[in-house]
Order: C-alpha cells, then structure tokens, then sequence
C-alpha cells in the first residue's frame, strides 16, 4: 500500500511539472524575446531559452519608447482604482451586513443581479456620460466609477463582514460608538484578509486594463502601461514591430501583478474560507 501511495504521489508531481512547464514556456519565450537584439528581431529568428543577453533593452524601452510615462499613468490609475475599490465596497457592504433597514434584503437582490448585465451593453451610455461631462482624455473615467461600489466586491465584503460577531457591535455601542466609528475601529481591521484580496482583484484588473484607456484616452502623454505595449507594437510602413522592445514593455506588465499575486494568495485564500463560511444571509 506504501509503494502504491508513493507511486501516485510521484505521478502527481510528475504531471503537476509537466503542467507547470507548460504553462512556464510562454513566461521564458517572453524573456528570451526581450533579450534579444535588434538583428535577431528583424530576422524574428527567435528561440525559446535566450541566447543573447541584451539588458540595455530594458533601458532603451525607457529613453526610446515613453516607458516611463507609461508607467506613471498606470501607478496613478491603479492606486488611486485600489483605494476607490476598498473604500466604497467596503462601506456600503458594512450598510448590507450591519444596519437593518426595511428593504434591504430586495436592493442587495438589485445590486447582484447587475453583475448579470455584459459590459458590452453600458458601454456606449457610459461614453455618451463621460463626453457630457467633458472627462475624455482624463483618467476620471477610468478612476472615478471604482469609487462607486462593484457588486462583485460588495458581496465578498458582506458574508466575510457576516461571520464577525454582532456582540463587538454591541458592545462598542453600549460605550457610545456609531456606526462610522464601529466601520472604522472594528470592521476594517478584522477584514483585511478580504480588503487585501479586493485590493489584489482591482490592480490586476487595472493594471492590465487595455479596454477602458482604448476608449476614453487619446492623448500619447496619458496613455497607461497596456495601451502603450499595443503603441509600442504599431509601426508604419510595413516595417517588423520592434518585438524585443514589446516584449520588456510586456514584462513591465506582467512581473508586478505576478508578485502582487505572490505574496498577496494567502489573503486570497483566507478571504474564500472566510467568505464562503459565512454563507448568503
């Protein structure tokens, strides 16, 4: 029986790396693209373990290509995304999860079932919006509507919110807090396994975020970190894009949100437990 477990322990392993070099390839061709040179792109004589070395590359993405202003849009968009998600879901998942109020159960029905309506539908009416308002070419659409609340995130919030006991409420009433001070002082610091898990779900939306910057930026100046990969991309001409620049832009894109993932998955995990412990009330 022993050598029966071990041998299923040992295929297990060996077709969990086989699936993780798989998945890997695409990482390391990605790499080996970056690092090589200019000769070897136009002649796309490319190889999946790198043979040139060419870490100028990462300098000259900087000084030849707006990296660095590609880089400041998408911090400025992202942090400021993060922030807006935690705050307002967290917020309003404390109304549903804590205060009782006739009718709340039906609005939180209405707040879920917008999840069911495709992007596709509210994109040309958000437009229309954001035109009257005169905020295209600005990251206010791209940044002010995480300050209202995605339904997604309300309800993680609210059932983590659910399994922390009503008595720390009570309690903190009984010597005359509020709500904003019982939100502030009590729920925020037990949630943060959930905050940070919304927290990690919005920059890697965000950071990555191609559609929404396409439709309301224009400017080169403005432009975030995946519009600019896609510019990086565009020649004129009929000439070969320069794809070893391409791909440094694309791991600019990629390393942060694989590290934010990193070191953010047990916050993740814990978050489910938590969440899904807790049950729909």
């Amino acid at each position: 029986m022993a050598r029966i477990g071990l041998l299923e322990k040992g295929f297990s392993y060996a077709v969990l790396s086989l699936v993780g070099a798989l998945m890997f390839a695409p990482f390391l061709y990605m790499i080996s693209i970056a690092l090589s040179s200019d000769a070897t792109t136009v002649k796309a004589a490319f190889t999946l373990f790198p043979r040139e070395f060419r870490f100028e590359n990462f300098v000259r993405v900087f000084t030849d290509y707006r990296m660095g202003t590609y880089l400041k849009n998408s911090i400025i968009i992202t942090a400021f995304t993060v922030f807006g998600s935690v705050l307002s879901a967290s917020f309003v998942a404390y109304g549903f999860a804590r205060i009782r109020a006739k009718g709340s159960g039906f609005l939180f029905i209405v707040l879920l079932s917008t999840m069911m309506i495709p992007g596709e539908v509210t994109m040309v009416p958000q437009f229309i919006i954001y035109r009257e308002l005169g905020w295209i070419n600005t990251f206010l659409p791209l940044i002010v509507p995480s300050f209202f609340a995605g339904a997604f995130n309300v309800f993680l919030i609210r059932q983590f919110v659910m399994g922390i006991p009503r008595s720390l409420d009570e309690a903190a009433m009984i010597d005359g807090m509020g709500h904003l001070g019982i939100y502030a002082k009590i729920i925020l610091p037990l949630t943060y396994p959930i905050l940070a898990a919304i927290g990690i779900f919005s920059f890697a939306w965000n950071w990555g975020n191609f559609m929404g910057p396409l439709i309301y930026i224009n400017d080169p100046k403005k432009t975030p970190l995946a519009l600019g990969v896609q510019l990086i991309s565009t020649v004129s001409g009929g000439q070969m894009p320069p794809w070893n620049m391409v791909m440094v832009a694309s791991m600019f894109l990629t390393i942060p949100m694989i590290l934010v993932y990193t070191f953010g998955q047990k916050y993740v995990y814990e978050a489910n437990i938590n969440s899904g412990s807790a049950g729909i009330k």
